[in-house]
């Protein structure tokens, strides 16, 4: 019998050597937070900043529709109103750059105020880097350095952009990309050339810590909070996939869009109903970190506020605006994905009562995040998820299977506003 039992667990611990382990998926994660951009009175121009970032992504389309070219081969953009920031290092010793994060750009720089400080590590290319956003730009030459994104999140040779010149970067240091690399092409359309001199494509600090073996996916998870505050670390990416503990239920995947130009970007097909009604059809639009407000093609929005009994508030934010008494009746806005709902309460379509002020309006006032995209649906972009509906889902941006994946969080039903 022993001999018997002995043979067995043998037997055993031999199946069990025989057996491939089940890899842990590697991941990493670093903190992010939030700021507000002022004008010279303290008031944060959300609205004409969005529009802006707007207005350069759908220049893609119109470039391809006239086959034009550029002296600036860049679509990237950036919203210079709200900011979600990263303290990022570069360089051995590392210095601290406070970096813009932005799924709407795919080129990481640095020098905007602080200047680039070589080391041992820095090596130029001798390759000029120029790169044209919304609401500013910059141009430069491009290096390749050692980043520091967090402890154990270190990429060696990861092409950055190092600024001699750039304009609407006040207070910030430049960019983390982590939009898809095509961006990085610039005119994805006509252009051979890139945004790097001589380069096709750059590949984003995302793509190098997966060929690097530092994550097991090239994917990149968004977590972010509802905050009443101006200015307030409440955010988190996770490179390497998704981190469980940020979400609730299912993370459920959609494959990313074809129709251009929201194919260039982080881009979907959705449908939005109000209330049960549907007031915007399956079209394509964008995720986007870089975009403040929620945006709907006109048709839809004209819907939205003839179902809601909203007014604009030209005169001061741009925002529409509503009575309680409306806000006592405001339906869920829903946004279906995949066939998956992913619905905005009414609380969470409220812009922060707390933050009125802030934006140029009326402390008693109700504001709504939804607006305009200042087109009707057909465009190839007809909707903008912005960073107001992604504080309530969590978004994981995954590049190895051309998707992204949403799931509702702790702070989806929350009543912040």
């Amino acid at each position: 019998m022993f001999r018997f039992t002995a043979l067995l667990s043998l037997l055993f611990i031999a199946l069990g050597a025989m057996a491939s382990p089940v890899p842990s998926p590697r991941t990493a994660t670093m903190p992010i937070g939030r700021r507000f951009k002022t004008n010279s009175n303290g008031i944060a121009k959300i609205l004409e900043n969005d529009r802006a970032r707007i207005a350069h992504i759908k220049s893609l389309a119109k470039d391809k529709a006239s086959n034009s070219k550029r002296a600036e081969y860049s679509f990237s953009v950036t919203n210079g109103a709200v900011s979600y920031y990263a303290t990022v290092g570069v360089g051995s010793p590392a210095t601290d750059y406070t970096l813009i994060v932005d799924t709407g750009s795919s080129n990481t720089w640095v020098g905007a105020d602080q200047r680039y400080v070589k080391t041992s590590t820095s090596k130029s290319t001798r390759d000029s880097v120029s790169v044209s956003y919304g609401s500013g730009e910059f141009s430069g030459t491009e290096y390749y350095d050692t980043v520091t994104l967090s402890s154990g999140l270190v990429i060696t040779s990861q092409s950055i952009g190092v600024a001699s010149s750039s304009q609407g970067f006040d207070g910030v240091d430049g960019i983390l990309g982590i939009g898809p690399t095509d961006l990085t092409e610039g005119h994805v359309i006509q252009s051979t050339l890139g945004t790097v001199s001589n380069v096709d494509t750059v590949p984003t600090v995302t793509d190098n810590l997966y060929s690097q073996g530092t994550i097991s996916a090239d994917a990149v998870g968004v977590s972010f909070a509802p905050t009443t505050s101006e200015s307030d670390t409440n955010g988190e990416l996770t490179f390497g996939g998704a981190d469980t503990t940020k979400y609730t239920g299912t993370l459920n995947y959609v494959s990313l869009t074809t129709t251009e130009p929201a194919s260039y970007y982080w881009g979907i097909n959705q449908e939005v109903t109000y209330n049960g009604a549907t007031i915007l059809a399956e079209t394509a639009g964008i995720v986007d970190t870089g975009t403040t407000l929620v945006y709907l093609a006109t048709n839809a929005y004209d819907a939205y506020v003839s179902a809601t009994g909203a007014t604009l508030d030209n005169e001061n934010t741009g925002l529409l605006e509503i009575d309680a008494t409306q806000y006592a009746a405001l339906q869920t806005l829903d946004f279906n994905i995949g066939g998956t709902t992913y619905s905005l309460t009414a609380n969470a379509q409220l812009w922060p009562r707390s933050l009125n002020t802030y934006i140029g309006g009326s402390s008693s006032s109700i504001y709504l995040v939804v607006n305009d995209i200042g087109s009707d649906s057909g465009e190839g972009l007809d909707f903008i998820n912005g960073y107001t509906f992604l504080e309530r889902f969590y978004t994981v941006f995954d590049t190895t299977t051309n998707s992204i994946g949403f799931a509702t969080t702790s702070y989806t039903d929350a009543t912040t506003n």
